[in-house]
């Protein structure tokens, strides 16, 4: 009874680890995989999705990043469904060859779906380039405008606004002329013609 009993158990727990073998590997979703293509181009190809994947490769190239996108079911291949790293592997690998990642790739084929369906194809739907350096461009244009503002306030502040004059009193031109109208009266009378203007000058000093 014993040794029924220890061998109902062997046959439970085989059956249970011949379970977890027949048991479907997790897909891959939301992974990223870094590579360099011929040319050296830096890129990192990402996917998402589950039924429909969708695959983003986006790459850097001296002075240039330019990316492309690709969708398509390959779970309707059974290799995929075995190890989907390998499938994506794979195409990291056919994109290593290439001296661009994302021209002359409208749709990636690999070995190990070459028998899947049409469906199965990861296919391109959408591509872009741009120069990397052009929002550093506006980065350093704003930069300028900024110092070119900050220069012309500096400016505005050194040149100021003009200083004011103290306010003298005004002189007293009229006492003064008829002082002097009085002096060369007096001269006149009582000085040569001559010494007029020396007379005029004493007479001034003496009447203060």
């Amino acid at each position: 009874m014993k040794s029924f009993a220890l061998l109902f158990l062997v046959m439970i727990c085989s059956m249970g680890g011949l379970g977890q073998k027949l048991k479907p590997k997790k897909r891959s979703n939301g992974e990223e995989i870094n590579f360099r293509t011929k040319t050296k181009d830096v890129c990192t190809m990402s996917m998402n999705g589950d039924e429909e994947m969708k695959l983003r490769i986006e790459c850097k190239s001296q002075g240039m990043s330019y990316w492309c996108e690709f969708t398509g079911k390959p779970s309707v291949c059974r290799a995929f469904r075995n190890n989907p790293k390998i499938y994506w592997n794979q195409i990291a690998m056919e994109l290593r060859k290439l001296p661009h990642a994302c021209e002359s790739t409208q749709v990636l084929k690999i070995t190990m779906c070459q028998k899947a369906p049409t469906e199965a194809l990861m296919k391109q739907i959408a591509a872009g380039m741009e120069p990397e350096d052009l929002a550093n461009q506006d980065k350093s244009l704003q930069k300028i405008s900024t110092s070119m503002r900050g220069a012309g306030e500096s400016s505005v502040k050194k040149i100021g606004k003009p200083p004011i004059l103290p306010l003298t009193k005004p002189t007293q031109h009229g006492q003064g002329s008829e002082n002097e109208t009085e002096a060369m009266k007096l001269a006149r009378e009582h000085c040569w013609e001559s010494l007029h203007g020396f007379c005029s000058y004493i007479i001034g000093i003496f009447r203060g």
